[in-house]
């Protein structure tokens, strides 16, 4: 507030405002700048105020609806009103003690209302209500509310982590929603690449024996013209009896070693190409009798 000057001239400092007495009795406001009063005639510079934006925190601890214990740390920023520096100066001894009390009743009165969510949501209406109350109080004396900030709300330490365990199991949840379907996504790829591959795979297979058989009926017409006599029976032995063979070298020349038991001779060859020829006359007749 400052101390009682009795010179005849003052510097007010900017941003600041000055206080005149005359008799003990406030007379006027001295702004910034050279000042002059006569102390002969009683008047002097009794003190001097901030108009300055000036920043009040305040911690307040209080309880929602669903019985959840917090602090709540409320910034008030607040500055005299030039015009009504008088009353800031005369009307209250503490004004920080008297904002922090109507912040303290505010908060209080609204904060149990709501649930600890609905806190987090909806804390620029607690600080609009402490705001609007203020405002009304406070102009009374000289002050002006420039704004108030919810800077941070605190639950409980135990409230925290299980708001935090919450959290981290729905991420987890999500997590594995999405897995999941990442899997059934893999596993589906995976049948379809399997059956596309099978699919190929009979493609070649039929295609090789087709080969085969083209191979085959050229081979016996060529040995049929250029060997004269043979008949078409004496030429498929011939060429049954070469993969016969050929057969039984690729499975010595095979890097496994795998034992395979087959029945060997000449007979059995003519045997093999007789079980072959009565297959594709029975199925030649088959195809016939469902014409």
């Amino acid at each position: 507030m400052g101390n009682v000057n009795c010179v005849f001239c003052g510097c007010i400092e900017q941003a600041s405002i000055g206080v005149v007495e005359k008799w003990g009795r406030f007379d006027r406001l001295a702004e910034p700048g050279l000042n002059f009063w006569n102390p002969l005639a009683g008047e002097c510079l009794t003190g001097t105020l901030s108009t300055r934006i000036n920043s009040l925190d305040v911690k307040i601890e209080t309880k929602t609806k669903d019985n959840v214990f917090v602090q709540l740390l409320c910034s008030i920023q607040y500055r005299v009103i030039r015009q009504n520096a008088d009353d800031a100066f005369y009307e209250l001894q503490n004004p920080t003690e008297q904002i922090q009390a109507y912040v303290f009743d505010v908060v209080r009165a609204h904060v149990p209302k709501m649930n600890l969510d609905e806190l987090f949501e909806q804390k620029d209406e607690v600080a609009k209500a402490v705001l609007e109350e203020l405002e009304k109080v406070m102009g009374a004396y000289g002050y002006n509310i420039e704004h108030i900030l919810m800077v941070d709300i605190i639950p409980d330490a135990s409230v925290r982590r299980a708001m935090n365990e919450i959290n981290a199991a729905q991420r987890m949840q999500l997590a594995s929603v999405y897995k999941g379907e990442a899997d059934k996504i893999l596993q589906v790829k995976k049948a379809e690449a399997e059956a596309e591959a099978k699919y190929l795979g009979g493609v070649g297979v039929a295609r090789q024996r087709q080969a085969i058989t083209d191979g085959l009926r050229e081979n016996i017409l060529n040995f049929s013209h250029k060997v004269e006599g043979a008949s078409a029976k004496e030429v498929m032995d011939l060429i049954m009896i070469t993969q016969y063979f050929d057969t039984i070298k690729d499975l010595g020349n095979s890097s496994k070693n795998t034992t395979v038991f087959i029945p060997h001779g000449p007979g059995h060859v003519r045997d093999i190409g007789d079980q072959i020829r009565n297959g594709l006359m029975e199925a030649a007749a088959s195809a016939q009798v469902a014409e």
